[in-house]
């Protein structure tokens, strides 16, 4: 125990102690409906935020505040057993702050796709309750199953039959039966959600990773 303890204080192992701190905090008030279960999703996923950035990283589906704890217990996990296995045995000095700089960055890399198999597998299951029914579907694919009478569309989520949403229609753009389409904005009035052709957000996905990668390398939005 006393093992774990002192590899638990080390850099870099110690930063996912206190966010996990943190986080078991934040998970105690919303258990005692003090803090608000989707605490980073916005209504819709068009402007750059935590929620809509988790999306982009195949958390969608879960509230980003889940995908986030889930993602620091495994980092925090794999940081732990390589401070146990690896760095505790090495003289490192004052290299300590670059090695543990890079197993930071490491292990949110590789728990990054762990954490997102694990919500995807959650999801059927925390999507019979209401409070995983509204802004936290958004980037989440339908199958358009029919048209209302209310001019909208009821469609069901990809891969589960019991979860049932009702898409709203736009002038121009209202969803036919058969479509898949991602969920992209929640409109909390109607209850229902505005959505997308699956290949066109996922093209307009490819256009604005291109753009932001320009816009690293060319930040004055020019080439040298």
């Amino acid at each position: 125990m006393q093992t774990f303890m002192s590899a638990a204080l080390q850099f870099p192992t110690i930063v996912f102690a206190l966010l996990l701190v943190l986080g078991t905090l934040y998970w105690l008030l919303v258990l005692l409906r003090l803090a608000p279960l989707e605490l980073f999703e916005r209504d819709s996923l068009r402007d750059d935020h935590m929620a809509s950035t988790l999306v982009s990283l195949g958390f969608a589906g879960v509230p980003a505040s889940l995908a986030l704890s889930l993602l620091v217990l495994l980092a925090g996990a794999i940081s732990l057993a390589v401070e146990l296995l690896v760095l505790r045995w090495l003289p490192l000095g004052m290299l300590r702050v670059p090695v543990g700089v890079l197993v930071l960055w490491a292990s949110f890399a590789v728990a990054s796709p762990l954490a997102a198999a694990v919500c995807h597998a959650l999801q059927r299951g925390l999507h019979r309750y209401p409070p995983f029914q509204r802004r936290c579907l958004l980037g989440a694919t339908a199958v358009v199953i029919e048209r209302d009478q209310q001019g909208g569309a009821t469609a069901r989520l990809l891969n589960e039959p019991n979860s049932v949403v009702r898409l709203h229609c736009k002038a121009g753009d209202c969803p036919q039966p058969g479509e898949h389409r991602v969920l992209v904005k929640y409109l909390a009035s109607e209850g229902a959600y505005r959505s997308v052709m699956e290949q066109d957000y996922l093209d307009t996905r490819v256009r604005l990773n291109r753009l932001r990668l320009q816009h690293k390398h060319h930040p004055n939005g020019y080439p040298t």
